[in-house]
């Protein structure tokens, strides 16, 4: 039985980003998924490859620092995938962040952002502010203008995918595996697919199955060493009114950031609303979008663009995101990646932006290394274009 240097549980983003990774290391990697590509999570984000405007005011500035770095690096490799919109910031009489605030975080942004153009920000014009798309003119006092990167999230790892394969990953699915052993300095890792039971052996197993990450240890026969986390569902909406000229960054009822964006759905381009933030308790397969949710992001749009009538929800969608069990309030919790050893050999990845699953990646493979020894590198994943051509 040949032995694999890395497996992979999981085709999400995370997943398919340490396979690339581990692969341009001149690892020979095998990943096993249970449904396709991109088909929990990452497929139910809210597309936005950005550094967390938001983020700086629960002090996560590493954290943004790290993503604007690398939006400017998927922007370069990824120009099909990722591209930069104008993103506008509304402030009214009754919202509650002062201008000064905005235009404090907004200069703290560029400055974290190395103060590259594609970071700077502006105020819009008053006599441009009745072009904004329809956007609520009474009490309406500045809208400041920057820049953030959008994508298609299934596209963008469906891409990750197809370098990692390019560079000899071998993609599995579907599959169930049904028990993961370790013996001495191996894991053996048993799993059906199309009904025939399979047994491989690896050195290094690493879980990025996202909000299945703890079902993964359930079946490891040794004792795993799980963290505590929350799952919390965010929903989008998509109606049917024409596309936004770009992404508005509104303070909901609740003081939260909500976003209305452009999305391409069915082949025409409408207008996503998301998220919301809600505690998620049940099975992860039950996941999906509640009428509570929907009527409270409807209740934001309606707020802000009074004028556009007649609207109706045409598709949502709810996806899980995964956050570490520590106190406060689910908005000030840490949103970059927790790499956790479950066991010794098997890597666990809690958490994580989309934004910033290559960084992650290449910090997977440093942790795993001591484990694997050094092989040739074949590539260098800041190098490698990605597209689905």
């Amino acid at each position: 039985m040949s032995v694999i240097d890395v497996v992979v549980i999981g085709a999400g983003i995370h997943g398919a980003g340490v396979a690339q990774a581990a692969a341009a290391a001149g690892y020979n990697v095998l990943i096993l998924e249970k449904e396709g590509v991109a088909t929990g999570t990452s497929s139910k984000s809210s597309k936005l490859i950005h550094g967390g405007l938001r983020y700086l005011e629960s002090y996560q500035f590493s954290l943004v620092r790290k993503s604007l770095k690398e939006r400017a690096v998927l922007c370069r490799i990824a120009p099909q995938l990722v591209k930069l919109q104008p993103f506008y910031i509304p402030l009214y009489i009754n919202t509650t962040r002062q201008p000064w605030q905005i235009r404090l975080g907004l200069t703290l942004y560029a400055l974290l952002g190395g103060l590259h153009k594609s970071n700077l920000f502006k105020r819009v014009a008053r006599k441009n502010l009745k072009y904004l798309d329809h956007l609520k003119q009474k009490g309406l006092k500045k809208v400041y203008q920057y820049y953030d990167g959008q994508t298609n999230d299934t596209k963008l790892t469906k891409a990750v995918i197809k370098s990692a394969k390019e560079l000899g990953t071998i993609y599995i699915c579907p599959v169930n595996i049904t028990s993961i052993e370790k013996n001495e300095n191996l894991f053996k890792l048993t799993y059906s697919e199309n009904n025939l039971e399979k047994t491989i052996q690896a050195k290094v197993v690493v879980n990025a199955a996202g909000p299945w990450v703890n079902e993964v240890h359930n079946i490891v026969a040794a004792n795993t060493k799980s963290l505590e986390m929350d799952l919390v569902q965010g929903t989008h909406i998509i109606i049917n009114t024409p596309a936004p000229s770009g992404v508005y960054y509104l303070e909901a009822m609740d003081q939260r950031a909500v976003f209305v964006m452009p999305y391409e759905h069915d082949d025409e381009v409408r207008t996503m609303i998301g998220t919301t933030e809600k505690l998620f308790t049940g099975k992860v397969d039950d996941a999906m979008a509640t009428e509570e949710e929907i009527n409270y992001l409807l209740d934001v749009y309606q707020n802000y663009f009074p004028e556009n009538i007649n609207i109706k929800v045409i598709d949502s969608f709810a996806g899980l995101r995964v956050l570490p069990k520590v106190g406060g309030s689910m908005f000030s919790r840490p949103r970059d990646t927790v790499l956790h050893w479950a066991v010794p050999g098997m890597l666990t990845l809690y958490g994580g932006k989309l934004t910033a699953y290559r960084s992650t990646a290449e910090l997977v493979i440093k942790k795993i290394k001591p484990l694997l020894g050094n092989k040739k590198r074949i590539a260098f994943t800041d190098q490698l274009y990605l597209n689905l051509e």
